[in-house]
């Protein structure tokens, strides 16, 4: 599902899923004239978001509803959000791209911003402040909760989305990369949940970009809670992906074991 930008009038292409024309007609221009443009993304807390998951349930689609080029030069940015066609998982840290594919028995990695999302959340952030993790925190659970208390003690508004990031030696993280396997039919929350090609990471160095919201999920938020969660009582509330510091791998993230001496990092306001 190679991407191609045709031309300043043509369209972003992939195998079955073709940006709007008029859309990226619209980008292309402004990108010929500037290389700073909006994209139609709304704006709430102190993250943005485009597309929502849902949607792919409504229509059987995965389409295009944005291309990273239009964030490209965008100082302390970070995103995560899946690739169009279910092909890869994109992640954004610190203005560089992680683009992860599955190819056969392969996990293929491009820090290229010539991809589309069907949907994508980010922030640009230049400032951080450092929070210890205690080692109570040990989970997933225990981790949405401790990001959620930390951000209300510096004063962030909690009701509102905001992004964090995560340093360290994890114990162990289970996490996937899409890879299409719905042989052409429309998507089901079945085909959706098949085409995601699973992985297990342990004792190794990664940096973690998170997006914490109690009221988007479907939107930039798994669409259900993840099957660890279930009988908890408690709604994820977070879309977390991971980069490894010594390897080729990256991708979203569906359960973490935290190690010991991680750092969280809060927006500092």
């Amino acid at each position: 599902m190679k991407h191609e930008l045709v031309s300043a009038f043509g369209i972003l292409t992939t195998k079955g899923c073709t940006f709007k024309r008029g859309l990226m007609i619209a980008m292309c221009v402004a990108a010929v004239a500037t290389t700073a443009f909006a994209v139609n993304s709304i704006k709430e807390g102190l993250i943005e978001y485009i597309g929502e998951q849902r949607d792919i349930f409504k229509t059987g689609k995965a389409d295009s509803v944005i291309s990273l080029e239009s964030l490209a030069n965008r100082p302390g940015l970070f995103a995560v959000g899946p690739v169009d066609c279910l092909d890869g998982e994109i992640t954004i840290f610190d203005s560089k791209p992680y683009v992860t594919k599955v190819r056969g028995n392969d996990l293929t990695m491009d820090h290229s911003y010539h991809y589309g999302a069907f949907f994508l959340v980010w922030t640009e952030q230049t400032k951080w402040q450092d929070v210890p993790v205690p080692t109570t925190v040990k989970g997933y659970v225990d981790l949405q909760k401790f990001v959620k208390e930390q951000a209300q003690a510096e004063g962030i508004d909690v009701t509102k989305p905001f992004p964090f990031l995560l340093s360290g030696t994890p114990v162990e993280i289970r996490w996937h990369v899409n890879v299409d396997r719905t042989d052409g039919k429309p998507i089901t929350k079945e085909l959706f949940a098949k085409s995601k090609q699973p992985f297990v990471t342990k004792n190794t160095p990664v940096d973690i970009v998170g997006f914490y919201a109690e009221h988007h999920a479907g939107v930039f938020l798994p669409s259900s809670n993840p099957e660890f969660m279930e009988g908890t009582g408690v709604q994820n509330a977070i879309h977390i992906h991971h980069i490894s510091k010594t390897g080729k791998a990256a991708g979203h993230i569906d359960n973490i074991t935290l190690g010991e001496d991680m750092v969280l990092r809060l927006p500092k306001l």
